[in-house]
């Protein structure tokens, strides 16, 4: 059964860094793509950052530069590492195998505010 559990959210100042963790069970991080999505209050779910099989990484233009995404195969573990950031940031952060799963797991909160 696929799940994700994301953690490391928390309230943070503009400016600062946070490091999200998405534990994966169901399958192995290392044969498959990951994505990184988040839902802002109000809007609807956007594409943050993908991880392809074979190491190569995209993201949206708005985290270029201040986002990465990473693995760690042996943890069966995906991470995203934000700096720098911004009120713009705040949303829910969620964790999804490419092709998506029809599972998601229940995300992890970020507030970036002074």
């Amino acid at each position: 059964q696929v799940q994700f559990v994301e953690s490391g959210g928390g309230l943070v100042q503009p400016g600062g860094s946070l490091t999200l963790s998405c534990a994966v069970s169901g399958f192995s991080v290392r044969m498959n793509a990951m994505d990184w999505y988040r839902q802002a209050p109000g809007k609807q779910r956007e594409y943050v950052a993908r991880l392809k099989r074979l190491g190569t990484t995209n993201y949206d233009d708005s985290v270029k530069g201040r986002f990465t995404i990473s693995r760690d195969s042996t943890k069966n573990t995906v991470y995203l590492q934000m700096n720098s950031l911004k009120p713009e940031d705040t949303a829910v952060y969620y964790c999804q195998s490419v092709p998506s799963s029809p599972s998601w797991g229940q995300g992890t909160h970020v507030t970036v505010s002074s």
